[in-house]
């Protein structure tokens, strides 16, 4: 298949990105890690001695930096449906979240011990169709948060990926109920176009 002007422009876009380049460098499977090392610098969610679980982690950078500020102490949960290269003090579980099974399968593995950060950088494949684009990405967050709901400690965090539009507003809404504080970040390996953000929930209320 003979590459359209588009993929040729992105896939420059892509190689000349400084946060691809930094990633490559420093060792990082994506250049996503660096959105979770901002909000992490400034918001200081990752401690030792953390459970922390990450889902949609595949292919592993955001846990590849909670691997180290955990500096050796604590236990790093991810959970992706694609298959993910495996990570020293991570144990992964491939699977699809929207799926009883493997949530059954997360919740066992954590031996009824609550979470103290909950990181969901998920999306779901994208059918270039933006409401039903929209409508599934809000449907993963929801579902992201129902767990937060039940296994993050009392002033456990959430973080997690959302986009502006429809439905947008209703997750803040119910995030506010569930926690403390809700803000919003926009770190800046998030591409200026893309109507991504993060929201994170701090201080779960008990």
């Amino acid at each position: 298949m003979k590459p359209t002007r588009t993929s040729k422009a992105w896939m420059q876009e892509h190689l000349n990105d400084e946060f691809v380049k930094r990633a490559q460098k420093e060792g990082y499977r994506a250049r996503a890690a660096y959105k979770l090392i901002e909000i992490d610098d400034k918001d200081k969610l990752i401690k030792p001695g953390m459970t922390v679980v990450d889902l949609g982690s595949t292919p592993g950078s955001w846990s590849q930096v909670v691997v180290q500020r955990l500096k050796g102490q604590g236990n790093v949960i991810a959970l992706d449906i694609l298959e993910m290269q495996a990570i020293p003090g991570v144990t992964f579980i491939q699977g699809d979240f929207r799926e009883d099974a493997v949530l059954k399968e997360l919740e066992n593995s954590l031996n009824g011990k609550k979470v103290d950060l909950v990181i969901a950088d998920m999306a779901p494949n994208i059918s270039g169709i933006k409401d039903v684009d929209l409508a599934g990405s809000a449907y993963l967050t929801e579902l992201a948060l129902a767990f937060s709901s039940v296994w993050l400690k009392p002033d456990g965090h959430f973080l997690v990926k959302v986009f502006i539009g429809s439905g947008f507003e209703e997750i803040v809404k119910v995030m506010r109920l569930q926690f403390a504080k809700v803000v919003t970040r926009k770190p800046k390996a998030s591409r200026d176009r893309s109507s991504e953000v993060y929201l994170l929930g701090l201080n779960k209320k008990a």
